[in-house]
């Protein structure tokens, strides 16, 4: 795998799935898009904005929408894999044998990550969920440690509710990479739980996407969010360990639209720094982005 997507930006944090008419035509939904976004997120609108908004390749994290179901998402690495990465979501109710089969197939196919939503494991209480720290979610988590494929974690119900599970999959497979959602969902309330995402910055193996300014509670130019979560993010981790993702088609809905890039891209003042964060960091964990001309001279 290379090391490094020189002068390129990555959108670490994106979804597509199909309009209506592709849905119909054999991309079903398994749960409805927002019906304000339900033509806004196919293959084609991701391009368009892409390409307006100079940003070169992206990560497309499997959605909800289409489940388990890849093949929405396979079509778009396959028609455009020099522009497309995937990362794939682990299906909690698999056995350990077809959980990591399952892992193993999608990655033949291109898929370069896997996505671990903790609230898809079976409920406890309002607040807690079974362990992602075991049985197939442990067996998935290290066997990615062997296929060089980071895990990516959405706490999207805040990350102080799943700290403990993820402490336990840091010290049960340290080789495997981890990274964390939308700053962790650490919002600008709390500044205990923040905390708590420092800390990891002690284990390696963790990185942070730097993504969904707008579900921090901040508004455009997310002045709060830079010097309130970024810096220390940034002196924390360091820009190799921060990975800038839009969180598109959602962010269409805001002000700045697909147009963040460019925003966080003026945070960091270091050239180097800049590189790593709108990209190289992108390239360390998943692969050069580019034709295969382009990676063949890296």
């Amino acid at each position: 795998m290379a090391t490094t997507t020189p002068n390129k930006v990555i959108d670490s944090h994106l979804h597509v799935w199909a309009s209506a008419v592709e849905a119909s035509a054999g991309f079903p939904y398994t749960q409805e898009p927002p019906e304000a976004l339900k033509n806004k997120a196919s293959i084609t609108e991701l391009l368009q904005q892409m390409d307006a908004n100079g940003v070169d390749g992206a990560l497309i994290v499997q959605p909800i929408n289409h489940k388990y179901d890849h093949s929405y998402v396979l079509s778009a690495i396959k028609s455009h894999p020099d522009r497309f990465k995937g990362m794939l979501l682990h299906d909690p109710s698999l056995e350990t044998s077809d959980a990591v089969a399952r892992v193993e197939d999608l990655a033949l196919q291109g898929f370069v990550g896997v996505r671990f939503n903790p609230y898809l494991w079976p409920k406890r209480s309002e607040t807690s969920w079974e362990p992602m720290s075991q049985g197939a979610g442990l067996a998935v988590y290290k066997r990615c440690a062997q296929l060089q494929m980071p895990v990516g974690v959405m706490c999207f119900q805040g990350l102080d509710l799943h700290y403990d599970d993820i402490l336990t999959l840091l010290k049960e497979s340290p080789d495997t990479m981890l990274i964390l959602d939308h700053f962790g969902f650490t919002s600008l309330k709390d500044d205990a739980v923040f905390d708590k995402l420092l800390a990891l910055a002690a284990y390696p193996q963790v990185c942070v996407k730097i993504s969904a300014l707008f579900r921090l509670g901040d508004e455009p130019p997310y002045n709060t969010v830079k010097t309130m979560r970024f810096q220390p993010l940034l002196q924390a981790f360091g820009a190799d360990r921060l990975l800038f993702g839009s969180d598109f088609p959602f962010v269409l809905e805001q002000p700045e639209a697909y147009g963040t890039a460019k925003l966080v891209a003026s945070w960091v003042n270091d050239e180097q720094q800049r590189s790593m964060l709108m990209g190289g960091t992108a390239g360390r964990l998943f692969g050069t982005w580019g034709t295969l001309e382009e990676n063949s001279e890296l």
